[in-house]
């Protein structure tokens, strides 16, 4: 575990507190600007669809100037799209705002290959443990992003505006943070060594149980979080109580990060991902059964953990499925289905959660949770059956 694999981790945390602090405002500036109220979390998903729309762009970035060039530029952006967003909120521009955060997906769909990135800072028999700890480095925006958020809410005369102000000054820091961080230089291609073909990577079993796993967990997760603060405003909790739930449910998220490693490596990582589903369940029951602050609290940071279990899982397990000839275009290919996902759950959860309300919200959970479980079934299944020898 080296010096560049702890600085990763820091910028991982970095950029969480900027996903949770956008997570926090986001659905509230838009519940706030938006002509109508279904479509407050709008700029919610315009983050995400922007980083559907950059994954390709990112994977092509990454192959032409390396990591630490397109993680920098990533960056350069979110400083950029940080201070849009504060021009929106100042103006009272909705518009301008769901603008503002698809631009800002470039950096999502950019940072969002950190996790990639640590398996390459370590030996091969510490893989597992080095996606974990740069997943653990998600605590800082665990605390720092929901208070964050509380913190300088007020600091201007436009809600929020202040609060994208300081994104921006999180974005700087990173930049300076990741200038320390030595990235090891992509090993020497044969000429003519591309690799297969995308949907030959694509269509391998393990990679297409990832992908679902990888895109359906973090959706779950996201329908839920991106619902939570609109759900508690609409039951007069304060926004003090929606903080606390953020920081709990990232908390959730990362912390595992130090143990799940260990125990990907130890049991494989589809009976790890098997256990994030049965949390994201649970996680569904407790949400149904009230909407007391402790209700909240408690399904939130369950659907944390959960999410940690199923995302580290699927990529420590799509780590198996492409060459490094083949990484940039694999790992992009992983990141647009997450992407995608996402979007149609930012979506979603404005929709319902403001039309049909959180009880419906979280029955309609369960669809892919699921769909995800069933998925995992059939890998094990299929990775049982007895390989038949050859014939002489």
């Amino acid at each position: 575990m080296n010096r560049s694999l702890w600085l990763l981790a820091i910028c991982q945390g970095l950029f969480l507190t900027n996903n949770v602090t956008f997570i926090a405002i986001n659905g509230l500036v838009g519940l706030s600007l938006a002509p109508l109220g279904w479509m407050a979390t709008l700029p919610v998903m315009g983050y995400v669809v922007g980083g559907a729309l950059s994954t390709g762009l990112v994977a092509k970035t990454q192959h032409r100037f390396g990591r630490k060039a397109s993680f920098q530029l990533g960056l350069l952006v979110a400083l950029g799209s940080a201070l849009l967003c504060a021009y929106a909120a100042i103006h009272k521009d909705f518009w301008l705002l769901c603008f503002a955060t698809v631009v800002a997906g470039y950096y999502n769909a950019n940072a969002g290959l950190y996790r990639f990135a640590a398996a390459e800072l370590s030996e091969p028999a510490w893989r597992e443990k080095a996606v974990s700890l740069v997943m653990a480095g998600g605590l800082i925006g665990a605390v720092l992003g929901p208070n964050l958020a509380a913190q300088t809410r007020t600091l201007m005369d436009a809600p929020f505006a202040g609060a994208y102000l300081a994104l921006a000054v999180v974005a700087l820091v990173s930049m300076v943070v990741l200038s320390f961080v030595s990235f090891p230089p992509p090993p020497p291609l044969k000429k003519g060594d591309g690799g297969r073909p995308l949907g030959e990577i694509m269509r391998q079993p393990v990679f297409i149980v990832a992908a679902v796993a990888g895109s359906l967990g973090y959706g779950v997760m996201n329908l839920l979080m991106a619902a939570t603060p609109i759900a508690m405003q609409q039951c007069n909790l304060p926004f003090s109580d929606v903080a606390l739930v953020l920081e709990w449910h990232v908390i959730g998220m990362f912390a595992p990060g130090f143990f799940t490693g260990h125990l990907i490596k130890r049991f494989g990582a589809l009976p790890i991902m098997g256990v994030g589903v049965v949390l994201n369940a649970l996680c569904i029951a407790i949400a149904l059964s009230g909407v007391d602050l402790h209700q909240f609290l408690t399904a939130l940071f369950l659907l944390g953990v959960g999410w940690n279990f199923l995302f580290t899982g699927s990529t420590t397990l799509s780590l198996q499925t492409y060459t490094p000839a083949e990484k940039d275009r694999a790992q992009g290919a992983l990141n647009f289905f997450m992407f995608a996902t996402l979007a149609i759950t930012s979506f979603a959860s404005g929709v319902l959660v403001t039309t049909r309300g959180w009880t419906l919200l979280n029955i309609g959970s369960l669809l892919p949770v699921a769909l995800t479980g069933a998925a995992l079934v059939w890998l094990m299944l299929r990775q049982a059956r007895p390989v038949k020898a050859a014939a002489p």
